[in-house]
Formats: C-alpha cells, structure tokens, sequence
C-alpha cells in the first residue's frame, strides 16, 4: 500500500466508480478503496432481504411469504436511466454495457386530480389520452413539434423565439398551454421538481423534452431503462473497467487520515500505512469539513405484492406527482421495478417513494404517493441529508461528489462527473475520453 498514485479514490458510489474508471483508461494510476465491505456506498443494492432488514433496524427477519432471501437485490436510492442520455452512452463509450443487461421501463404515469394517467408515448396515445381536451391537444401536439424541430444553431427554427432570452412561461404562452399540460410537461416530460424553471430562458427546458423524447424514440415503451439484478451493478461494472486498466480496489478499508501538506492532499492512511497520491476524489461521507448540507431526501421503500392500480399490471413503471397537484415546492416520485428485473422474489413488487423534504414531518409530505400503492406488505423508510462540496478543490486537490437528489435519473449524476472531470484536469468532459484503446479488447495490450 506504500505506494504512489496519480489519484485515490475513496468510497465506491456510481460517481466514484465512473471517475476512477475514466482516469484509469486515460492512463493515470488508481488506487480505490471502500470502508464498507460492499461496493456501491450510498447507491448499492442491498442482498439478501435479511440483510434490509438489519440495516433499517427492524426487530423482526422476513416473513416466509417474502420468498427467498437471496432473490432480492433493493436499490438504496431509486433511478432509472434515461434511454438516450449521458450514462447511457458513458456504459456505451466504455464498453461497461457487456457486464450489464438492461430492460426497458414499461410505462411513465402523472398524478392529476387524485388518479394516475399514462404519459403519452406517441402522437397516437396523446391525442388519445384523457389528460387534456381536444383543443388542447392540437395546441400541444403544435408544441412538440416545433420542439422536435428547434435546433438552436439553425434561427430558422425559432419560430420568434431566442433560447437566450425567452423564459419557459413565454414560450407555453405563445402556444396557449393551460396549466394541466403546462404542469404534465415541465415535470413529466422536462423532469423538473419545482416550477423554477418557468422564469430562466428557455433553451434547456426545450432540451429536456428533446431528451425525454428522443430517449422514448429508442424503444417506444418509456424513455427509461434499468438494469437486471439492481442498480448496484452499475458501480461494479465502473469498477471492473477501472481494474482491467490496471486500478487497485480495497474493500474494508478504513480511512483513518486525509494527509494534507500546506493545504494540499498527498496521501490517504489506512491502518497505519499511508498511500501517497496528486489527486483524491471521494463521497461527502469521507470528508465531512469540507462539505454543507443542502437539504433532506426521504425515501421510502415499499414491499408489494400486487402491481400498482391503474398502470395496465405493469411489472415495472414509474409515477410522477407534479408538485402543484399536491400544494408542495416539489415533485413526488415513485419508482417500481419488479421479480421481473431479478430484485425480488416471484411475483413481488418493490416501490420506491422520494422526495425533498420540505417541512419538519417528511412522512406526511408523501402520503398522496403511499396510498397509490396500498396494500404495502413492508416499508423500509429513510431520511438522508444531502450535501455538497464548500470548495472546487483546485487548492486542496480534493474532489467531493455531491449526494445523490431526488431526481428520477442519472442526469444529475452524470453532470456532478463532468463537473469533477473539468476541474481535475482543466479540460471539458469529452466522452471520447472514455473510449476503450482499439487494441485492448480484454483490457491486455498487444505484447
């Protein structure tokens, strides 16, 4: 372990997994090491159930109608990945895909008045679809086409419009939206949580719904995919990546000191030795003075035995409650994934409930959320505080990830990797940097 290296990576989140195996393929030399005896951190899946169960300090062990143990595997932190979007193609980029198998989400919902109703999926279910009437539906129908042909190099699509300078709440009005599809399309097709995003230029509202759509266009069902047996094995599969470029990875490892030298990092010790290292990276838990709380998470996990009312018995989906509907600052989540991904055992259900918390009684805030799911056979509930890095790092040369936010997607992940990647090499994120040699298929280079 008395070694030097370019960059020490502490803890194995997505993020840090993703970090270490970008750096190991452009060359640099990483050491990695979690004090847990698990990978993932924060964004594991944790197996067997017994394991969930001791870990939300529940007195009792599953209950035989559980099934199995050891055919659970349950995400800590609900996401889905957006079928066209960034971590989709860092998976690509990086070959990371092969350790993986995916399936497609079968269906996105939104909350209006009490009941659930289908995102519209194609031109057909919109104007279809009971969640606008008629005239409405021609107006949006006009939207989503000039969306689907803005390009914001060519004027010629603008239509009277400046990306720059024409807020969100200008453009619905131009296209005489009513607040119903105005809420359906800010947070069930942009993905935003609050309504913020109405008064700020336009521009990256218009790629969003380009994103939701293009992401749908790939495999028609949803715009989501999740991978079988959870999403813990996405650090895992960074985390292989970053091995066969030669990356050292120790589990268990406990982090005793930061070692910093007038104001720089230059080593880690664990168990009285230390590593040396340029660069370190690492998950907020790691190093709790250079971090401040931004705010509370709650999630809720849900064991069922039935699917959700109202999604067509779909074994997978995901529920959107815009935040208007419920008289709250932001958005409420529901995540289901099923047996039918190798979580749980035949023919149970897992719903995964998350939102910002807003006032001093988090479970209240989701109760609209828990009663779309009754009956629930068990419920595993956690409060987590998120934080975010006090510094850029480019004095100290230690880089924080950002905890993981109540967004429904990786996009937030992906952008918090890029945002790392500029500041610890001084140069834009650049996807080709991600790329495997040509020659080192198996990661061995040709002697």
């Amino acid at each position: 372990m008395d070694e030097e290296y370019d960059v020490i990576v502490l803890g194995t989140g997505l993020t840090e997994c993703i970090l270490s195996g970008i750096m190991s393929v452009n060359g640099k030399k990483v050491l990695h090491m979690d004090r847990n005896p698990y990978y993932g951190g924060e964004s594991s899946s944790i197996t067997p159930l017994e394991e969930l169960y001791k870990r939300f300090s529940l007195p009792d062990s599953p209950p035989e109608s559980m099934g199995r143990g050891r055919d659970w595997n349950v995400d800590l932190i609900p996401k889905f990945l957006m079928a066209n979007g960034q971590l989709v193609k860092m998976l690509l980029y990086t070959e990371v895909t092969r350790y993986l198998d995916f399936k497609v989400v079968e269906g996105s919902f939104v909350y209006k008045g009490g009941k659930i109703y289908k995102v519209p999926s194609t031109e057909t279910e919109a104007l279809a679809s009971n969640l606008m009437g008629m005239f409405e539906k021609r107006r949006f129908r006009k939207f989503l086409v000039f969306v689907a042909n803005f390009d914001e190099n060519d004027p010629k699509t603008f239509e009277g419009v400046d990306p720059k300078t024409t807020t969100m709440r200008d453009v619905y009005k131009k296209f005489d939206l009513g607040q119903d599809v105005i809420d359906f399309t800010g947070h069930a097709l942009a993905l935003y949580r609050t309504d913020d995003y109405l008064d700020v230029p336009c521009l990256e509202t218009i790629n969003r719904i380009k994103l939701y759509s293009e992401s749908l266009a790939r495999y028609g069902k949803s715009p989501y995919l999740y991978p079988l047996y959870g999403l813990g094995e996405l650090p895992q599969g960074f985390a292989r990546l970053s091995a066969i470029y030669g990356g050292t990875y120790m589990l268990n490892k406990p982090v005793e000191e930061i070692v910093m030298e007038g104001g720089k990092v230059i080593g880690v010790k664990s168990e009285g030795e230390v590593a040396r290292c340029k660069q370190l990276i690492c998950d907020p838990s790691y190093i709790p003075d250079r971090v401040r709380k931004a705010g509370q998470v709650i999630r809720v996990i849900c064991i069922l035995s039935h699917p959700i009312k109202n999604t067509n018995d779909s074994n997978s989906c995901q529920i959107i409650i815009p935040q208007n509907q419920v008289n709250r600052n932001s958005d409420i989540y529901v995540c289901m994934i099923s047996y039918a991904h190798n979580v749980a055992a035949q023919g149970k259900y897992i719903a995964i409930v998350s939102t910002t918390v807003e006032t001093s009684e988090p479970e209240t805030e989701i109760e609209p959320a828990l009663e779309l799911l009754e009956p629930i056979d068990q419920k595993f509930v956690a409060i987590s505080d998120l934080y975010e890095p006090t510094d850029d790092g480019t004095e100290s040369q230690v880089f924080a990830s950002s905890s993981y936010d109540a967004t429904t997607h990786f996009e937030t992940t992906c952008n918090d990797i890029k945002d790392i990647y500029k500041r610890m090499t001084g140069t834009d994120f650049d996807f080709e940097n991600m790329k495997r040699k040509q020659n080192d298929v198996f990661g061995e280079d040709e002697q």
